[in-house]
């Protein structure tokens, strides 16, 4: 068993640092790919990412600890928990955000999929943030259950525990190397794929971590099937709408 004990004060240094490499491989990968919508629009685009993320990340951080939630509600300190620091969640950040952007885009008209540039940028940026999770301990809820494996780690509670974060790192260095060598894919594969990988790690990852259970999983498992349902869903309009253009390009020729 390894001891690293807890360091919250790293957390937000490595948050931080996760932003400021995620926006550095973002920049190289449009430099070097070009992108398939104008400035002004992708500003647009990142924006609207960046404010469902916030929202997103926070609603379902909250909601994951909803015993908690309940007792602030019935001792009256529910908006004291809401405005409380903390209580984020990586998968309410994606989903969030990729609600804005679909929202913002049918609104303003923009029809190409606009995600690919994020794909590594996302890799790289959850992966360095992870290691403040890592080293933040027991002040993060990111550790997993009690093992008896020889990698186990205490994270200051005297209990050796699954590393779940270093688990996640090693997951994105995989998935990085994986959407880095798609450059002849359509446009939106790369971030399908990244998104539909995350959320189905995050559905099996998260049985390993002791947090509440609705129906035998945890809200963020629940949030993760969702997801994949409606990226389900939308590829099968995808493919639906292919297969018309396809019949109609047929027919007049």
């Amino acid at each position: 068993m390894f001891s690293i004990g807890s360091h919250p004060a790293w957390h937000p240094v490595f948050e931080t640092l996760a932003y400021v490499a995620g926006y550095a491989v973002y920049r190289r990968g449009r430099d070097r790919r070009g992108d398939v919508i104008a400035e002004p629009q992708r500003w647009t685009v990142i924006a609207s990412a960046a404010v469902g993320a916030l929202i997103g990340s926070r609603l379902l951080g909250v909601a994951e600890q909803w015993p908690t939630v309940f007792a602030a509600y019935r001792s009256r300190h529910l908006i004291t928990l809401l405005l409380s620091p903390g209580g984020k969640t990586i998968v309410g950040g994606l989903l969030g955000g990729w609600i804005a952007v679909e929202l913002v885009k049918r609104v303003l008209g923009i029809p190409n999929r606009t995600g690919d540039l994020f794909a590594l940028p996302l890799c790289v940026g959850i992966a360095v943030g992870r290691i403040g999770c890592f080293i933040a301990g027991m002040n993060d809820d990111t550790f997993g259950k009690p093992t008896t494996l020889p990698w186990a780690v205490d994270f200051g509670d005297g209990i050796p525990r699954h590393p779940t974060q270093l688990y996640e790192i090693l997951f994105l260095v995989l998935l990085g190397i994986i959407v880095s060598r798609s450059a002849n894919w359509p446009d939106g594969t790369r971030f399908r794929i990244f998104l539909a990988s995350y959320l189905c790690w995050r559905f099996a990852i998260d049985f390993l971590k002791p947090q509440p259970l609705v129906a035998g999983m945890n809200l963020i498992q629940w949030a993760c099937v969702a997801g994949l349902t409606a990226l389900a869903l939308q590829f099968l309009n995808d493919l639906r709408l292919s297969r018309r253009k396809a019949l109609a390009h047929a027919a007049i020729a």
